[in-house]
């Protein structure tokens, strides 16, 4: 006959059970959206910094703070770097994805790779340069404009050594806008399916400004990204559902961002 279930047991099984819902909780969840060849699946990280999965590839935007912070993600086929700020370009962190095995591409403004140290990462690197297509793996990426227009915030953002980049997938069109205003160019944007749009003052754009360039280009989902302020609050995001409008047809997707720095509202 087997023995009963000793309480010692049933500790180690409970343990045992706890480390696996542990384990399952630590792997990341992310939003599906369906494209032609399979799921797009986005994976906020925090502040700029963000993940795409499609057809077995990986994409890294801004992978800032460590290696540490991505565990539970997909390993990085592409990264994606948009400017030379901090908050944008990490190279300690981009060596450390580098040196997890397999083939990454990089793509960067030449700013960006002027900042690298030279060696592997510097030479995996391809310039982006605003217009350029490049297709890797079958997602096709095209530098675009990124800067400031407020005569106040150039300085922050000067035009030509940012940038954003379109995103070309499963017959799916995503815009990652990095740091930047409303400019011309975004205004004038059409078919995007998805959209990655930067609100914080004093450096990017107010709830006001992308509400109106939300209402302008007319993207299909919009995840409101980037917005923590100078200050440290948070930009007003109920505030922005509210300009952008339920009649615009546009959804807007509010995610958190900043999981360890509380509420994502001001």
């Amino acid at each position: 006959m087997r023995p009963p279930f000793s309480k010692f047991a049933l500790v180690v099984w409970l343990g045992s059970l706890a480390a696996l819902v542990q384990a399952a909780e630590s792997q990341r969840a992310g939003d599906r959206i369906a494209t032609v060849q399979g799921d797009l699946v986005v994976y906020p990280v925090h502040h700029a910094t963000f993940v795409l999965q499609w057809a077995g590839k990986a994409v890294y935007v801004d992978p800032v703070g460590g290696a540490k912070g991505l565990a539970g993600l997909p390993k990085p086929d592409l990264v994606l770097v948009t400017d030379i700020h901090g908050d944008h370009l990490d190279a300690a962190t981009l060596e450390e994805l580098l040196s997890g095995g397999g083939q990454v591409r990089i793509i960067a403004p030449k700013a960006v790779a002027e900042k690298l140290p030279q060696g592997p990462l510097a030479q995996s690197v391809t310039i982006a340069t605003e217009g350029k297509k490049i297709e890797i793996g079958g997602i096709a990426v095209e530098a675009f404009p990124a800067y400031n227009v407020t005569a106040q915030r150039q300085k922050f953002h000067p035009k030509g050594r940012g940038v954003g980049y379109l995103l070309r997938l499963g017959g799916k069109t995503v815009y990652v806008a990095g740091d930047t205003e409303g400019t011309p160019e975004m205004c004038k944007l059409t078919g995007v399916d998805v959209a990655f749009l930067p609100m914080n003052l004093p450096y990017t754009m107010s709830v006001e400004q992308a509400a109106r360039a939300i209402r302008e280009f007319k993207p299909k989902i919009v995840y409101p990204y980037h917005f923590r302020n100078s200050d440290g609050t948070m930009a007003d995001l109920e505030k922005l559902q509210r300009l952008v409008g339920a009649d615009s047809g546009v959804e807007i997707r509010v995610r958190e961002w900043y999981p360890r720095e509380g509420s994502n509202r001001q």
